[in-house]
């Protein structure tokens, strides 16, 4: 079939369209700008782009499916409806995108995106759709000829409801994307219980306080953190390794530095042993694991260190920085420097002191004006609740001749980094602007 995809340019989306590209079918797609994705559709899966959204580009698809963020009154939504094509949200065409397969769904509020890369590095020849770019195989989609399938599930908009999972891995669950659930902690955590009941097999993370209570379930494996020993942080190359022991299956090596990279590599390992990988195999192909763009992602390691991390909620941020910590001193580096670009007003609002007690322990905080992914604004005082640190409010960053530079809204620059450490924390344009991109 001709699928066209409207806001194709998202990770979420383009994902989908990757997949059914090798799949046999024929894509093109629109989104408001070029991107990184765009190029790489157009060039690699022969998709045909249209800049901006424009009505003619729907005309000749069979099926339109639709990103979250388009409404009716898109030019090309409006157009399909005209014409009768068929038109489906991301979340409403999981339903016949993965019915026939055996689907690996990977979820949670934190850790699944790398969750689902260690598995699709462990194991090689099943079809991956996930969340961000894995670095051993360049995208965030790979495809074989055959029906198995590592799958990242979203429960933001319950979409992971629609994703067939035979095999059901969560990581954690913690109240998220409530605006979608009315606030209702009732309805997140049913949709969290139909997804695991949805499964044939379950592994999950038994530290949980949620998910140690769905023990009532059959075919799960909850393994508490007795399992998981001698954890430890390696250099190899100068790049961050955690080794550790799981169960009696001996000792693995995965990349990255953290506890939270030990549990979300023991939930893989135990994924690949139902999935019928013997324990030597699964140990080798885990080195293989490189990460993930955007995760722990080191993008300078001269005289100065620069992380580039997606962590955008405080559960993430402090865990990730217990690896950065880690990581500086294990390099020799005396400071750690963190930029901080606040994702959603709401996510800001809801968890502000939290995000507070999250940067403990950083020697300095850059703070950047929130990304508002569509919201509408809001005053925040972040200088104020931050205050103890003493933070710097900055308008925008880039990144020089290994040098991370800090602007005001002038156009002045108020800092100069050219040592230590610097990690990059959010979800929005950070990861552009990190990178010296914008």
């Amino acid at each position: 079939m001709h699928i066209h995809f409207i806001g194709i340019g998202g990770i979420g989306l383009s994902a989908l369209a990757k997949f059914l590209a090798g799949d046999g079918h024929t894509i093109s797609g629109s989104d408001i700008s070029a991107s990184e994705i765009t190029h790489d559709l157009a060039r690699n899966y022969n998709a045909q782009i249209t800049i901006p959204h424009h009505e003619k580009a729907v005309e000749g698809a069979d099926i339109v499916i639709y990103s979250a963020v388009i409404r009716p009154n898109n030019p090309e939504f409006k157009r399909a409806k005209e014409l009768g094509i068929p038109i489906y949200s991301r979340k409403e065409a999981l339903k016949f995108i993965l019915k026939d397969y055996e689907v690996y769904g990977v979820a949670g509020a934190h850790g699944k995106s790398t969750t689902s890369a260690i598995l699709s590095s462990i194991y090689k020849e099943a079809n991956a759709l996930i969340g961000a770019i894995s670095k051993e195989f360049g995208s965030n989609v790979r495809s074989f000829d055959n029906k198995k399938v590592i799958f990242e599930a979203d429960e933001s908009d319950e979409s992971f409801l629609n994703s067939n999972p035979h095999l059901a891995i969560v990581t954690n669950v913690e109240p998220e994307h409530m605006e979608y659930y009315e606030y209702d902690e009732s309805k997140f955590y049913g949709a969290y219980r139909k997804f695991l009941e949805l499964a044939n097999l379950r592994i999950l993370n038994g530290e949980d306080e949620f998910l140690q209570a769905q023990n009532d379930l059959e075919n799960i494996y909850l393994y508490p953190s007795s399992d998981i020993s001698n954890v430890e942080y390696i250099l190899k190359e100068n790049l961050p390794y955690t080794r550790f022991s799981l169960k009696d299956l001996g000792e693995f090596e995965v990349f990255g530095f953290g506890y939270h990279i030990a549990l979300d590599a023991s939930l893989a390992i135990l994924a690949a042993l139902e999935m019928g990988l013997d324990v030597e195999s699964i140990k080798q192909n885990l080195l293989d694991y490189k990460g993930i763009k955007k995760r722990f992602d080191i993008i300078s390691n001269n005289g100065l260190v620069v992380i580039d991390d997606y962590a955008h909620h405080p559960t993430e941020i402090k865990a990730t920085l217990n690896g950065i910590f880690e990581y500086a001193k294990k390099l020799g580096k005396n400071k750690v420097h963190a930029i901080w670009q606040p994702h959603k007003y709401s996510r800001t609002i809801d968890n502000l002191d939290s995000f507070v007690e999250s940067f403990k322990g950083v020697d300095s905080l850059i703070i950047l004006p929130i990304w508002a992914a569509g919201e509408l604004p809001v005053d925040i005082n972040l200088q104020g609740a931050f205050k103890d640190y003493n933070p710097i409010m900055a308008n925008r960053i880039t990144k020089k001749d290994d040098k991370v530079l800090i602007f005001n809204e002038n156009g002045d620059v108020l800092k100069t980094i050219d040592k230590d450490l610097v990690v990059a924390f959010g979800a929005g344009d950070i990861t552009y602007q990190i990178r010296g991109m914008k």
